[in-house]
C-alpha cells in the first residue's frame, strides 16, 4: 500500500486474515509510513567528528550534529560540559575549550535517547592534503613502497581519506573514518600528505592528523568555493556563472567549478586544521598567469569557509615533464606559482631536481612531502634557524657583457649538486633571442654570460618543460626556474 509517498509491505499471517483485524493492521502502517519523516531523530555526527580523529591543538573545539528538533544534547570531555538544543532543523553544536597536543581523550554525546562515545581521541596538528592526481598518489605506488608500507607504524598519526564525490550544493557528511595509521591503513593515502605529515611528526612530537581529499585529473575550479570566486576580480565571473548554472537546476560534476568543494571539502567545515598542502596544476597548464589568480581563490575562499584567515597554504611547482610545448606554457605556470608566494601564509616546494621527463607522476614523493614540511616548519612552527627553500630570483645587475644574478633563500651557499657547470641558463641580448649561457657561483650570486652576446639584457633560468637544473643550495633545495625579463614572481622571503 502507498502511504504519502513511501510504499509499505504489510504481510498479515493467515490466522489474522479477517477483515478487522487487516484494517487496524494497515492503519497502523500508514500511520507509521505517514508520521517516518516526523519520528524522532538519531542522534549523529559528521565523519570528521570520530573515533580516533586528531582535533586541532591550541584553538576551539567545535563539535556538531543532528538530532531530533529541540533536543538538549550535551556534549563532555573530561572536566568540560556543554549543552545546546537542536534548531529546528535538526542541527547542532557547540565549542569546547582549546586544549594543548596530548591525549588519548574520550568524548562523551548524549542527545535524543541516545549516547554516542568517541574514544581515542588526540590533539595535535591538522593538515588537509588536496590536489589531483600527483596528491593522491597512494604510498603503495611511491619509490620503495614496500619498506614504506612496512614501517608506516605509528599510532599517533591519523588518516581520514574523502571518498571521490561532486555535488551541485555544499554537503554536510562523507562516508569515511579516521584510522590510526598503520602498514594496511596508509596503502591507499595521499604519498605526498603522508611523508608530510611524518616529517612533521618526527619534528614536532605531537599527533598529527591527515585529511585526504584529492582526485587525479581535476582542475582547480571544482576545489574553489563560489566565495572564493568573488573574492578574487580575475575570476569573479567564474562564480556568477555557476551560481546561475544552479538556479537553473544544472548538476555539477567533478569538472564544474566548486562541484568537489561541495562534495570533498565542505563536508569538513568547520573542523579546525593548521592548514593544507596542495599539489595541483597538471590540468590547468597553459593557463599562465591566469592560474595565479585562480590560486588566490582557493585560497581566499577556503580561508573563508573556514573561518580562518590564517590558514597556511602550501603547495607544490609542478615537475618538469615532456608536454611537447617547450618553454610556452609549463614555465608560466611555474611563474603564476611563484608569484602565489605573494599570498601571506603560503610556501612553495621547488621539485625541478626530482621529477621525470617520462612520467607526470614521478614517484619520488618522500622529497615532496618533505619539502612542503620544511615550510610548514620555518612558517607555522617558528623554527627560525631552517632553511626551507631553494634559492629564488631576487634581482640582476648588469655588468658590462655579464649578468649577476641575486637570489633569496641562499642557505649556507650555491652550488652546483652534481659538481659540473651550471646548467639550463640562457641570456639574451637587445634583440630578445635567448642563446645559450656560461654561468659561474660567485659567492652568494650567478654570474652571467653568453657568447656572442655583449650588451645582455636578460637571464633565464630553467625556462623549459624538460629542465633538471643542477644550481641548488648546499641544503640540496633547488633553485626555482625563472626568466628577468617582465617577471612576476616573488623570492618567496
Amino acid at each position: 500500500m502507498r502511504a504519502g509517498n513511501k510504499t509499505v509491505l504489510v504481510t498479515v499471517r493467515p490466522e489474522l486474515q479477517n477483515a478487522g483485524m487487516i484494517n487496524k493492521i494497515c492503519a497502523y502502517f500508514l500511520l507509521f509510513a505517514a508520521l517516518g519523516s516526523s519520528a524522532p531523530a538519531e542522534l549523529r555526527l559528521p565523519a570528521v567528528i570520530g573515533s580516533n580523529m586528531v582535533m586541532q591543538r591550541d584553538e576551539p573545539i567545535p563539535i556538531w550534529g543532528w538530532a531530533k528538533a529541540g533536543d538538549e544534547v550535551t556534549v563532555n570531555l573530561g572536566s568540560q560540559d556543554r549543552k545546546t538544543k537542536t534548531g529546528e532543523d535538526g542541527k547542532w553544536g557547540v565549542k569546547l575549550d582549546a586544549l594543548p597536543a596530548g591525549g588519548p581523550h574520550e568524548i562523551k554525546i548524549t542527545g535524543s535517547g541516545r549516547e554516542i562515545v568517541l574514544s581515542n581521541v588526540l590533539v595535535g596538528e591538522v593538515w588537509l592534503c588536496s590536489g589531483q592526481s600527483n596528491m593522491e598518489w597512494s604510498v603503495r605506488a611511491s619509490n620503495n613502497a614496500g619498506e614504506e608500507m612496512a614501517n608506516a607504524k605509528y599510532p599517533r598519526i591519523r588518516l581520514f581519506h574523502v571518498p571521490k564525490r561532486p555535488a551541485t550544493t555544499p554537503q554536510d557528511d562523507v562516508s569515511a573514518a579516521w584510522k590510526e595509521c598503520t602498514p594496511q591503513s596508509v596503502v591507499n593515502f595521499s604519498a605526498v600528505g603522508y611523508f608530510f605529515g611524518r616529517y612533521l611528526h618526527g619534528e614536532l612530537n605531537v599527533p598529527i592528523g591527515l585529511i585526504g581529499s584529492a582526485w587525479g585529473g581535476t582542475r582547480i575550479e571544482p576545489w574553489t568555493p563560489i566565495a572564493g570566486f568573488e573574492a578574487v576580480e580575475a575570476v569573479r565571473s567564474i562564480g556568477e556563472q555557476i551560481k546561475g548554472q544552479i538556479a537553473q537546476g544544472r548538476q555539477l560534476n567533478h569538472g564544474s567549478p566548486t562541484g568537489l568543494y561541495n562534495g570533498m571539502i565542505a563536508p569538513l567545515v568547520p573542523f579546525p586544521m593548521r592548514g593544507a598542502i596542495w599539489y595541483q596544476g597538471e590540468s590547468n597548464n597553459g593557463e599562465g598567469m591566469l592560474y595565479h589568480e585562480k590560486m588566490k581563490a582557493l585560497i581566499a575562499g577556503w580561508r573563508k569557509v573556514f573561518d580562518n584567515p590564517e590558514l597556511a597554504f602550501h603547495f607544490v611547482q609542478l615537475a618538469p615533464f615532456r608536454y611537447g610545448n617547450g618553454e610556452k606554457t609549463l614555465p608560466y605556470i611555474w611563474e603564476a606559482q611563484t608569484a602565489t608566494l605573494a599570498v601571506p601564509g603560503t610556501g612553495m616546494a621547488v621539485i625541478t631536481d626530482i621529477g621525470n621527463v617520462g612520467d607526470i607522476h614521478p614517484r619520488n614523493k618522500q622529497d615532496v612531502g618533505k619539502r612542503l614540511a620544511l615550510w610548514a616548519m620555518a612558517k607555522n612552527y617558528a623554527k627560525s634557524d631552517l632553511v626551507y627553500s631553494g634559492p629564488l630570483y631576487k634581482a640582476m645587475q648588469i655588468e658590462d657583457n655579464k649578468v649577476r644574478i641575486q637570489f633569496a633563500h641562499v642557505g649556507g651557499g650555491l652550488i652546483s649538486r652534481d659538481g659540473k657547470p651550471l646548467s639550463d641558463f640562457s641570456i639574451a641580448g637587445p634583440d630578445g633571442k635567448f642563446v645559450p649561457a656560461e654561468a659561474q657561483i660567485d659567492g652568494a650570486t650567478v654570474v652571467v654570460s653568453g657568447q656572442g652576446v655583449s650588451e645582455p639584457k636578460n637571464v633565464r633560468f630553467g625556462w623549459h618543460h624538460m629542465v633538471n637544473p643542477n644550481l641548488s643550495n648546499k641544503e640540496g633545495l633547488p633553485a626555482g626556474p625563472f626568466k628577468t625579463d617582465d617577471w612576476k614572481g616573488v623570492s618567496g622571503e
